[in-house]
């Protein structure tokens, strides 16, 4: 179980203050999202959950918590199928599903997609993707 949390105030934390986080949040249910509020010293101090691994999160005194200066994006991409492989370079990913190679940009946008009918396997390097098809390779550059 973890949780990262983002500081919604100014002002350095000194290390080891994660302990003091868990023992404040102990047995309270959290969500990825969620702004959580915890007082200290009389004053309350308030934290945006970027993660919480699962979510929702019951803290305990087995959850890792983590400080986060900054957010943590994700992006889902669903596809109609089973995916067999996600292979990356440098400007995204390669999706290998049976003989079909989809290349998606590093924020998830579909920039090629072919059907191969012979497909051996998928290499990549920083600026390209290989594609072995049978006794032919396909160089892609995106």
């Amino acid at each position: 179980m973890r949780l990262v949390l983002k500081p919604l105030f100014d002002a350095e934390l000194p290390s080891g203050f994660e302990e003091i986080l868990r023992a404040k949040l102990s047995g309270r249910e959290v969500k990825t999202g969620d702004i959580v509020e915890v007082d200290l010293l009389g004053k309350p101090l308030a934290f945006r959950v970027l993660l919480a691994e699962p979510s929702p999160l019951k803290v305990g005194e087995n959850t890792k918590i983590e400080l986060s200066p900054g957010e943590i994006e994700t992006i889902t991409v669903e596809f109609d199928g089973p995916v067999d492989d996600v292979l990356p370079f440098g400007r995204g990913f390669a999706v290998i599903r049976g003989n079909e190679v989809v290349l998606l940009s590093g924020e998830g946008q579909k920039i090629y997609s072919e059907q191969f009918e012979n497909l051996k396997g998928v290499r990549t390097t920083e600026n390209a993707v290989v594609v072995i098809d049978g006794r032919r390779i396909r160089i892609i550059r995106p």
